[in-house]
């Protein structure tokens, strides 16, 4: 069984909770993290970028000197790639970067993140997190007594529109919500800041 500490809103202990070891307690598999996080970064790329080949470009349908006699090179258009105003070789053309993972090893990427982090005691579970007002300071103020003030991912059960907001300005500190989670998050932030309510909802998830 895996035993973690709760704590409030101002970093003192309240009590303890049991973690599911299916989520928590499985051996991190740095291959399925890896694959996960190409995945998700291949899903950033815009892929829009767009130039024009020699058939593309305007101009160029006469041929610019006869083919013998003149000392030159021949040449048969003013717009292939070695002239000025000429077509891109190989041009770049939109495309879709996205490669696809199938859900087994999505989830098992995200149980292994999450044990990553319980194992080297960057998991902070909360037993509540709730603002009245959209206040930064507020929310730095809380990070900062549990320990969490840098580089942290605060994961919510439901999207908290006070909460995201208070965030928004920190400098490091980004907001998730239990059904969007990504392993590039989970590995790159340097403490999870998890509360009590989206433990149960994670579980429920990737048990």
């Amino acid at each position: 069984m895996l035993v973690t500490r709760v704590l409030n809103m101002v970093g003192e202990q309240v009590g303890e909770i049991n973690l599911s070891e299916s989520v928590f307690g499985v051996t991190p598999n740095e291959s399925v993290m890896h694959s996960a996080v190409v995945c998700f970064l291949a899903g950033q790329r815009r892929g829009t970028k767009s130039t024009l080949t020699r058939a593309e470009v305007s101009g160029g349908g006469k041929k610019p000197w006869r083919q013998k006699g003149t000392g030159h090179a021949r040449q048969g258009s003013t717009r292939a790639p070695q002239w000025r105003h000429g077509g891109v070789v190989f041009a770049p053309k939109p495309r879709d970067f996205s490669v696809s993972i199938n859900k087994k090893v999505r989830r098992l990427a995200i149980k292994s993140a999450f044990s990553l982090k319980f194992s080297r005691n960057e998991l902070i579970v909360l037993e509540d997190l709730r603002m009245n007002s959209v206040k930064t300071k507020h929310m730095s103020k809380i990070l900062h007594s549990v320990g969490a003030l840098g580089k942290s991912l605060v994961i919510l059960p439901e999207v908290d529109e006070i909460l995201i907001k208070s965030a928004m300005n920190l400098e490091g500190v980004i907001t998730s919500q239990v059904q969007n989670l990504n392993v590039y998050n989970l590995i790159y932030s340097g403490v999870l800041v998890i509360p009590r309510a989206a433990i149960t909802k994670i579980e429920g998830v990737y048990a």
